[in-house]
């Protein structure tokens, strides 16, 4: 049920607790940053809205009836909660500025934040203040996504195919996609490029569902009329498929960043495998203030 219109507003109960504790519209004034004609005036509005009469003025002062009394013990106990929520609220602002909850794809939390985050606690150290604290949960896009949307992180980081709806996003940088395999495949030593049709017909090894990678290379495929075979191996991680790779259970396409210098990459042609990297909040336009917005303003640069 909500509240009726004669409910007070806080800063009048104030006043009525300051009448209570001076005895007088003009000390209460004072306290409230009043003179005592706007005193006496936010009294009788208090009164009018609640339609009682809370106190008697004097020629000495003004004294609480028993039904002010009554009220004023009411409005000390609300106020006295209000405060607690006041200084909650201030708390969590607080919070805000100084800590974040971030949930980012493998490809961004292993090789790209790590950067990020150096320099952001170098900048900050730069100018006499505490660095923010960052919670990182490194998962697949969808995961970053469901988090995001839930209230669980406050920024994530996917490099999937499309805008999830429901969050904002702003484009961070951009990656290549490319065919890996180990040094004594065949096509490592091919000299021809690997067709959409060859990939789309080769089972892979590949991240769960749900992982950015995964879903960005289904569509370029699908954009090429070539649908993905069903994968070799389905692996958590982008070292897991790296380590399968090499191990010889079959090609992968994995991130740029994360191929090294012991996997061969292979020519594609036909894809479009360059992709999006994006930041994805809730709310307004512009990323919140705070630790958020510090982030982000530290994104694409070294660390």
């Amino acid at each position: 049920m909500g509240l009726s219109e004669r409910m007070p507003e806080l800063s009048a109960l104030e006043l009525l607790l300051s009448v209570a504790r001076t005895g007088t519209l003009s000390a209460a004034g004072r306290e409230a940053g009043l003179t005592q004609q706007a005193a006496s005036a936010r009294l009788a509005a208090l009164e009018a809205r609640t339609g009682v009469r809370l106190a008697t003025r004097t020629t000495r002062g003004a004294r609480l009836t028993p039904e002010g009394v009554v009220v004023a013990q009411w409005a000390d106990r609300l106020l006295r909660l209000a405060e607690e929520v006041d200084a909650g609220l201030a708390a969590l602002r607080e919070d805000s500025r100084n800590r974040v909850r971030v949930s980012a794809s493998l490809t961004v939390a292993e090789h790209l934040l790590p950067g990020w985050l150096v320099g952001m606690r170098a900048d900050a150290v730069r100018r006499g203040e505490s660095p923010a604290q960052v919670v990182l949960t490194a998962t697949n896009s969808d995961h970053v996504i469901e988090q995001v949307l839930d209230g669980s992180a406050d920024l994530g980081f996917i490099e999937g195919p499309t805008v999830p709806p429901g969050v904002r996003s702003r484009v961070v940088g951009q990656d290549d996609l490319v065919l890996v395999v180990p040094p004594g495949h065949p096509w490592a030593r091919r000299r021809t490029p690997i067709t959409a049709a060859e990939l789309g017909g080769t089972a892979l090894v590949t991240r769960e569902r749900g992982s950015g990678t995964r879903d960005f290379l289904a569509a370029a495929l699908r954009r090429a009329n070539a649908e993905p075979a069903e994968p070799a191996l389905e692996l958590s991680t982008t070292a897991a498929v790296r380590a399968a790779v090499l191990a010889g259970a079959a090609p992968a396409v994995l991130s740029r960043l994360a191929v090294g210098n012991d996997l061969r990459q292979v020519a594609v042609q036909g894809l479009d495998l360059r992709r999006d990297l994006r930041a994805i909040w809730t709310g307004a336009r512009t990323p919140p203030p705070g630790a958020v917005r510090t982030l982000l303003s530290h994104v694409g640069k070294p660390g």
